[in-house]
């Protein structure tokens, strides 16, 4: 799910303090033979709040298993996200399919600005200021994969530094 990032952390859930977030339930309906068959669709992030996050995608029968599902997708899932205390280390975009986001750092106090789907991500990596524009469509599925696309391009000022073989202060002054 992760290959076509560069600089990704994955986490074992194991020991961490994960908190889970539903983000949507759709009921779906299979038109069979039979009549309509109805089932559930449940997307979940999962995250600890302190840089780790995940998403899953639980399908079943009823509600209560959709989301169980979905949950123990997402702690398949776990990336760290370089944070810069409580906000993001720089301006981001990420898209994927027809939904579009921009997340930009803000300063202290300012709070998550951001709608359903993306305030979700956010507040369970842990980012408690940040801006945000959510544009074209509005799918929770495709909206959250777009701010995980926008997170995962995040760089820390460090890993910049390790990349390009300089000092953390030229990287600032230079």
């Amino acid at each position: 799910m992760y290959q076509d990032y560069k600089n990704v952390e994955l986490v074992k859930p194991g020991g961490l303090d994960l908190k889970d977030r539903l983000v949507g339930v759709q009921r779906v309906t299979k038109v069979t033979k039979g009549g309509r068959a109805f089932g559930f669709s449940a997307i979940v992030v999962v995250g600890d709040e302190k840089g780790v996050v995940g998403q899953g995608l639980g399908k079943s029968k009823d509600v209560a298993s959709a989301i169980a599902k979905a949950i123990e997708d997402a702690k398949k899932n776990l990336v760290r996200i370089p944070l810069n205390k409580v906000t993001l280390p720089h301006e981001q975009k990420g898209k994927y399919g027809g939904a579009r986001v921009n997340l930009i750092p803000a300063a202290p106090g300012t709070g998550v600005i951001a709608g359903g789907p993306v305030r979700a991500v956010l507040e369970a990596v842990g980012v408690h200021d940040v801006l945000s524009k959510s544009q074209g469509s509005s799918n929770p599925h495709n909206v959250v994969k777009a701010t995980f696309d926008a997170l995962l391009q995040m760089r820390s000022a460090q890993t910049i530094a390790d990349q390009r073989g300089i000092s953390l202060e030229k990287v600032f002054k230079g």
